[in-house]
């Protein structure tokens, strides 16, 4: 018994070390502890089991040291029921801000006189040769019964209440599963305006939340235990939320990453600046290049913690913590940052939550039995989550066909519904910083500036905190400024012709308030941050320097409205 535990079986039959052990967790009542034990005793995995246990046993002091540092003191089975009653809190006010933030703006975006209505792209569908059930698995959305401004409006406030019930604990199964359905609704119909990666991560989440959910009306921490599955699943969109954008950081072969330069230009090109990244631009370079090596290590490497041991685990937790805080104090990326703090809670346990926590109370003994039809619904995650780490070393690991061709198949089956994505944000770092001045003008002379909220415009606005607000269109006047003028930023230009008011809502400032203007037009202008010594002279944060036309003057053109929500323009010679 000192060498070697020792397992005296009912029919006689004596087994030691790595093969006692083995055989004793063959025994288990968890399949899964089963499945383990029985690769355990394959033949080549139980010659190395036995080295590793002899090389242990020969030095017990030491390994016991390791254990207690990697798993703690206590060989108690952890429960995790806190950890999804947290959770489930903090996903609920998620839900919240997503649709409070996008209550404001659904109107001018997909409203009947918003940018990219609705119910014209309902209606075009509606027009296509292909049967109705291929036109919901394509888009699938409620809005197909019905796209009036009222429809989106209360979409969104329904989405607001469900999002309460989640919080206060009221039927969170069924709520969640309705708001994962609610939302799923708003991005199919959104396009460009809600394909951000913390939309479907919110997706995601949202969909692996319904299935974990306690059941009932008033669960309370719920009867049962989460299963080993349902954890491991959480973890596993933890490291490929992370992993993803540091392999995508390296698959890229972006020079920014590659010579360690890219967060001193992160700070000055991010979309939304804020006025923590003004001054995390002017950081020493040798600073610079330490927070990039430390990005890259934090995103390409510490994921792997997320299946060590329980203090590795922990680590991990805190390092991923430490992340996303800086990236609130130096960017507004809406509540994506907020989204990821929720999800790494999964990587503690309720013991190492409580001492995060101390007001949680001590959770009486749950059952864990689980049903079989839940990890039968779980298990596509599963296939889908290990499908997709696979095919990020697509080239690399030169894939058989036969094993290709049915993860392709089987990720294209899946997407439209948005609930398992692949993440990497970053991976190419922009160098310069491109603005979109829009303008409109009554004789073509004379032009005067529209004022977006947020955006940066005016050189002597300071960068403001937006998070976990997500203003969408100054979002994506950031990715227009990058390419030639997109459809939607030609539709953006014909409503302020118009002067449709839902569009003019998402602005700070019209400077036609009596009538709309009889031209409009896009300037593109080059913006730098400005020096520590020139803000203090100056008080400007930005420079800028006029790069020339992004789009040149247009005009309502005349005659009849057509048949579409948007009108015809029409383009007028170049006012430089």
């Amino acid at each position: 018994m000192r060498r070697a535990t020792q397992l005296v079986e009912p029919s006689g039959r004596v087994s030691q070390g790595a093969e006692a052990v083995f055989r004793a967790l063959g025994r288990s009542p968890r399949w899964l502890t089963r499945g383990a034990a029985r690769l355990g005793l394959l033949p080549g995995v139980l010659g190395l089991s036995q080295r590793v246990y002899g090389v242990i046993a020969r030095n017990r002091r030491t390994a016991s040291r390791v254990d207690r540092w990697l798993f703690g003191r206590t060989v108690a089975p952890r429960d995790f029921r806190q950890v999804r009653w947290v959770f489930l809190r903090l996903m609920g006010g998620t839900f919240l801000i997503a649709f409070t933030s996008l209550r404001g703006q659904v109107l001018g975006l997909f409203g009947s006189r918003g940018i990219r209505p609705v119910k014209d792209l309902v209606s075009q569908e509606r027009k296509q040769a292909a049967p109705a059930r291929e036109r919901w698995r394509q888009l699938p959305t409620v809005f197909w019964f019905g796209a009036s401004d009222k429809a989106l409006t209360r979409g969104c406030t329904v989405g607001q209440l469900l999002s309460l019930a989640v919080i206060f604990n009221a039927a969170p199964r069924s709520a969640l599963a309705l708001l994962w359905g609610l939302y799923l609704s708003y991005a199919a119909v959104g396009r460009e305006f809600l394909s951000f990666q913390w939309d479907v991560l919110l997706l995601e989440m949202g969909l692996l939340s319904a299935l974990t959910a306690p059941r009932g009306l008033r669960p309370g921490l719920g009867p049962e235990s989460p299963g080993a599955l349902e954890v491991f699943l959480f973890r596993l969109l933890v490291f490929r939320l992370y992993f993803g954008s540091g392999i995508s950081k390296w698959q890229s072969g972006d020079r920014t990453w590659r010579e360690l330069t890219a967060c001193r230009h992160y700070y000055e090109t991010a979309p939304l600046p804020t006025r923590g990244g003004w001054y995390a631009h002017h950081l020493p370079e040798g600073l610079q290049k330490t927070s990039t090596a430390m990005v890259l290590a934090l995103e390409a490497a510490v994921p792997f913690l997320v299946f060590a041991p329980r203090r590795p685990r922990q680590l991990a937790f805190g390092a991923f913590s430490a992340l996303q805080a800086a990236i609130v104090a130096t960017g507004n990326y809406g509540f994506f940052n907020l989204q990821s703090l929720v999800l790494g809670v999964w990587l503690l346990d309720d013991a190492a939550l409580r001492r995060l926590l101390p007001f949680l109370p001590e959770s009486p003994p749950a059952s864990r039995s689980r049903t079989s039809w839940s990890n039968l619904l779980l298990m596509p995650f599963l296939v889908l989550g290990a499908a997709d780490i696979l095919l990020r070393f697509e080239r690399g690991a030169r894939l058989p066909e036969r094993v290709l061709r049915p993860l392709t198949w089987l990720h294209g089956r899946v997407r439209p519904l948005r609930s398992v994505n692949r993440y990497g944000l970053f991976s190419v770092m922009t160098v310069e910083r491109p603005e979109i001045v829009v303008e409109g003008s009554n004789d073509g002379v004379h032009w005067e500036p529209y004022g977006f909220r947020y955006k940066v415009g005016d050189v002597d606005q300071p960068p403001r905190q937006v998070a976990p607000h997500q203003p969408r269109l100054d979002w994506q006047m950031w990715f227009a400024a990058l390419s030639s003028p997109p459809s939607w930023f030609i539709a953006f230009l014909a409503r302020l012709l118009e002067g449709a008011p839902e569009v003019l809502g998402l602005l700070a400032r019209n400077p036609f308030p009596d009538a709309p203007p009889r031209q409009v037009r896009a300037v593109l202008h080059d913006y730098r941050m400005t020096g520590l010594d020139e803000r203090r002279r100056t008080g400007a944060w930005w420079t800028r320097a006029r790069r020339g036309l992004y789009v040149q003057p247009l005009a309502l053109a005349p005659g009849p409205r057509p048949t579409g929500s948007i009108p015809r323009l029409r383009w007028l010679a170049s006012g430089g």
